[in-house]
């Protein structure tokens, strides 16, 4: 009798500890992330990765501002979805690379949305163009947008955070080609690479005042930015064989890996760069 009523206390062990895992974490499959009550900007979620990313992050818990350089229906259409999820969203216009736009951007967020605890900065322009034919114009915009777009926008919203004695979180959005030759990127990839730099200094100065630092180098996205490969039946196969799984990125591929980050289940991770890029960078 003993034998079996060790047995039902061990069942019954077991069966309680499932029950509180499922509660806990979900069913199998399903992603639970701490991100209820959070506030969350997102910078160029009118389309592609920022979109999934924005989405993402709502369906994990989160408010989201969804930022771009124009707010139109595109960025409207994002924050519509967010708020089918039951969470808030509002719309913010700025220009990541112009510092009074940025400021104005933090202070309509904060004042009336609420403190920021999340910045994600995805907002990024690529061109292609042959080293030898780049113009100062073209290399000044994209470093631009892709490098100082990024600095800025941490250092006014480090501010704003230890202003408010609060802890933050930031995730930076690079790109495969911080690591991965492809040509007339003699410009982008530079600044791709500088994300990663940025990424580990800013960590290594403002972690131990509570803002956690990363950053997440996407590999072949499905987005508009790509559409032009994804259309191309020659080259879509000659990319895709590289690629360990098999298939293009979805954006949202992108979001969960932000979303995990921008959590407190990442909170002993910082000053990383992770490639989220389906094994494309080892072939």
């Amino acid at each position: 009798m003993r034998h079996w009523g060790a047995r039902i206390l061990c069942f019954r062990f077991y069966r309680q500890r499932e029950t509180s895992a499922r509660e806990t974490h979900g069913t199998p499959g399903e992603q639970h992330l701490n991100l209820q009550g959070k506030i969350a900007l997102v910078t160029g979620a009118a389309r592609g990765i920022g979109r999934g990313i924005a989405e993402v992050l709502a369906e994990q818990g989160a408010d989201v501002a969804v930022n771009d350089i124009c707010v139109n229906d595109g960025a409207e259409s994002v924050a519509q979805h967010i708020r089918q999820q039951g969470r808030r969203a509002m719309t913010v216009q700025a220009d990541v690379a112009n510092r009074a736009q940025v400021e104005g951007m933090f202070e309509k967020a904060w004042n009336e949305f609420g403190p920021i605890d999340i910045l994600v900065n995805n907002a990024g322009i690529e061109t292609i163009t042959p080293f030898l034919k780049l113009t100062d114009q073209e290399w000044t915009r994209v470093t631009d947008v892709d490098l100082r777009g990024p600095w800025l926008c941490s250092q006014v919203f480090c501010r704003w955070v230890l202003a408010a004695g609060r802890k933050g979180n930031i995730v930076n959005i690079g790109s495969i080609q911080a690591a991965k030759i492809l040509p007339g990127r003699t410009h982008y990839a530079p600044a791709k690479l500088g994300i990663e730099a940025l990424t580990r200094n800013m960590s290594a100065e403002m972690t131990p005042s509570g803002i956690r630092v990363n950053c997440v180098h996407p590999g072949f996205i499905a987005t508009d930015m790509t559409a032009w490969i994804m259309n191309d039946p020659e080259i879509l196969p000659a990319i895709v064989s590289q690629i360990s799984v098999g298939r293009p990125g979805q954006p949202r591929d992108i979001g969960t890996v932000v979303a995990f980050l921008a959590s407190d289940d990442s909170g002993y991770v910082t000053g990383q760069s992770l490639h989220v890029d389906g094994g494309w960078i080892y072939k």
